[in-house]
């Protein structure tokens, strides 16, 4: 018997060999767990067809927008792990959701395999220029004044925008309204539309309607002042000392993946997200490209999940 298994282990372990050094040999997908237009979206498109002249086969770049990026994101978790389904997806999913929702139908530290961290950007925090508030503080005061009347918008629960917005409000005593958007350009649109009022969204798709009028963007969520949108000051400045919080996307595989499929995975990517046309495409959009090896996009989810968990227990924050 034990013969058999040792002789099953090393069959299995030649398969896995094999396959790992004739992939790709069909096209690659990508799933994003957020829709058109928004900025994993956009970093996926950038990053598709570079991966694909790397790897000498399509990829095909899969929107799947539900739950807050559970959906798509737990796709990619209960996918068949041989490197032909991958995923893009931001903390919410990746980590932080884990200790905000009461059951999940995936688990992210058991299920996935990090691939590489690919880019990073503040939150921006808008309004409707309409309230006629400038600054931070006047935002605060706003709401203030009106406690549970006002509404914000974020792009799921868990995700960045939402706890950046619970941590503010925690801090400054706010009463402001949760509901939760598909993606960042719904949360603009209803912020532009006077359903709600405000939001922590990312840059890549605030900034034009900023610089247009339609949005007023009042401060980014780095420590410091980013380089991405230098002209905004930061939350910490407006008298919020350590306030930080920043929009992260990683790219996953199904868990199992094989490690020689992963690893050069990792390289291809590390390598196009440093290239200087990828770089300059993703700053044009207010990313700053990172690219990791696996192990750093795996510290970062454990490190999320802890420091957001806080957050979560503290302001009462929940995914209902």
């Amino acid at each position: 018997m034990k013969q058999l298994l040792i002789a099953l282990s090393m069959a299995l372990a030649s398969s896995v060999g094999v396959a790992a050094e004739t992939w790709p040999a069909k096209p690659v997908r990508i799933i994003v767990p957020f829709p058109p237009g928004s900025s994993p979206d956009l970093i996926a498109r950038m990053l598709a067809d570079k991966l694909a002249q790397a790897l000498g086969q399509p990829v095909i770049v899969e929107n799947k927008p539900g739950a807050g990026g559970n959906l798509g994101t737990g796709l990619v978790a209960k996918a068949e792990p041989d490197g032909y389904t991958l995923g893009l997806s931001i903390p919410g999913p990746l980590a932080v959701n884990t200790v905000l929702y009461k059951k999940m139908e995936y688990d992210p530290f058991k299920e996935l395999a990090p691939i590489t961290l690919v880019a990073l950007s503040p939150n921006v925090l808008v309004v409707d220029p309409k309230l006629g508030v400038n600054t931070v503080k006047e935002f605060i005061d706003y709401v203030k004044a009106r406690p549970g009347k006002l509404n914000y918008g974020s792009v799921g629960n868990g995700s960045a925008s939402h706890l950046t917005m619970e941590l503010l409000k925690m801090r400054s005593g706010m009463d402001i309204v949760h509901v939760p958007y598909p993606g960042s350009p719904q949360v603009n649109t209803a912020i532009v539309s006077g359903q709600i009022q405000a939001g922590f969204v990312v840059p890549a798709t605030a900034m034009a309607l900023a610089q247009a009028g339609r949005l007023e963007a009042l401060a980014v969520t780095s420590s410091v002042r980013s380089v991405v949108v230098p002209e905004l000051p930061t939350v910490a400045e407006a008298g919020f000392p350590g306030f930080e919080s920043s929009a992260w996307i990683g790219m996953v595989a199904p868990a199992k993946t094989p490690k020689p499929i992963i690893d050069r995975l990792s390289r291809e990517l590390v390598a196009i997200v440093r290239s200087q046309e990828v770089r300059e495409k993703m700053l044009r959009i207010y990313f700053q490209p990172v690219g990791t090896a696996p192990e750093g996009l795996s510290n970062l989810m454990r490190s999320e999940r802890d420091r957001w968990a806080k957050v979560i227990k503290q302001s009462g924050a929940s995914a209902d």
